[in-house]
């Protein structure tokens, strides 16, 4: 008596469900579709050869043992990958090929035309190749809560990051969006929140992209026809950090792709970090459906940073680098640069070079020569007496 191949499958995931989370039964198991029972083995299609290799590297026990109960001990599972040809005259075409021993088979070969096995997925983030995923986190190390300089202009921000850091998609503040002008700390801060779930959690995936990278992964996905492999990693990723989200205005694909790859990362718990220069509600040429999203959490601003806080970033710079300058020349630089901490740290290495090079000591007259030069239209001439005054 032949069985019904959506029978036997259908019987399967029911086992499959008792024994995996529901975010891993949705990702990895609701997308496959039975295509036929044969001799006791059992073909399912699967979306890619990334959906495959994960399945083999993670889940492979679990089938075997699973089809096995339904066919019997000689039951067997064969995949049916639907492979995407580069070159946009052919059409896609079916590789089969039955699962492999784990334990022997540590990345089994698929039997691929020349033209197609040529080309593979131009992601920085993923070996090619591969059969585990490797992910680089994209994490500037010197971007970390302890060289973060903490006042009133920054409080909720950093205080938001710091708990998301302690317990990543199990706060309100998911997503949390950090924005502010250029150079007031938004990278520092996300780099330091991921920094912090890397030590907190070690086995938690966390990666780093700004926005621009992102849209450039998609669009060579989209050109080499390995956009479910994009998809697919996307949605691997327990914390996902988007720099520079704005830059993504405009760009409907790229925002319809980001906006799969959002709800599953907030349907399935994970964390999501966003920074952007302006709030969700200035934001220009973005989807009404994403930015409804990004204010489901929590938007926290960082502002420009007093005159307090600047002497204490100068001297954070300062102590990171270990150099010593004179009270005086500090609070003259931390009075004087008042756009941007980006601007600040840039004016106290310019003094620092120019002494090096110059051979000069440090003093309040070269500091004044180089903020004459360094900032443009002043208004005044800035005394130590009047800065001591404020």
């Amino acid at each position: 008596m032949s069985k019904n191949h959506e029978e036997v499958w259908s019987r399967c995931l029911e086992i499959i469900r008792d024994n995996v989370s529901l975010q891993s039964f949705k990702t990895w198991f609701d997308p496959i579709k039975p295509i036929k029972v044969s001799d006791d083995t059992l073909t399912i299609q699967v979306p890619s050869q990334f959906f495959y290799e994960w399945l083999e590297e993670h889940y492979i026990s679990l089938l075997k043992k699973t089809v096995k109960k339904e066919l019997g001990p000689e039951g067997r599972l064969e995949y049916s990958i639907v492979m995407e040809n580069n070159h946009t005259t052919s059409k896609p075409y079916t590789v089969r090929i039955p699962t492999s021993n784990i334990s022997t088979v540590k990345n089994p070969s698929v039997s691929m035309p020349i033209d197609i096995g040529s080309k593979t997925i131009r992601n920085p983030f993923i070996i090619p190749g591969l059969k585990k995923v490797v992910v680089d986190s994209q994490l500037n190390p010197n971007y970390s809560f302890e060289n973060f300089v903490e006042g009133d202009c920054n409080r909720l921000a950093r205080s938001a990051g710091f708990a998301v850091a302690q317990k990543p998609g199990g706060t309100s503040f998911n997503p949390l969006l950090i924005y502010g002008n250029v150079g007031l700390g938004k990278t520092h801060l996300s780099h330091a929140i991921g920094i912090e779930i890397k030590k907190n959690h070690p086995n938690k995936t966390v990666l780093y992209v700004s926005s621009e990278k992102f849209t450039h992964q998609f669009i060579d996905a989209v050109r080499n026809n390995n956009t479910n492999d994009f998809v697919h990693f996307y949605q691997m990723i327990d914390v996902l950090i988007i720099d520079d989200v704005q830059f993504m205005a405009g760009k409907e694909k790229t925002q319809d792709v980001f906006f799969t790859v959002f709800n599953h990362l907030h349907q399935t718990g994970k964390q999501i970090v966003l920074t952007s220069d302006k709030p969700p509600v200035e934001m220009q040429g973005m989807e009404q459906r994403l930015l409804s999203r990004f204010k489901w959490g929590l938007s926290a601003d960082l502002q420009i940073p007093g005159l307090e806080a600047r002497i204490a970033i100068l001297e954070k710079k300062m102590y990171i680098e270990g150099i010593e300058l004179p009270k005086e020349v500090i609070e003259y630089l931390a009075y004087s640069i008042t756009t941007n901490i980006r601007e600040l740290e840039g004016a106290l290495i310019s003094l620092i070079a120019q002494a090096s090079l110059n051979k000069k000591a440090i003093t309040l007259d070269l500091a004044k020569q180089m903020i004459d030069k360094f900032v443009r239209n002043t208004a005044r001439e800035v005394s130590i007496d009047y800065i001591q005054k404020v």
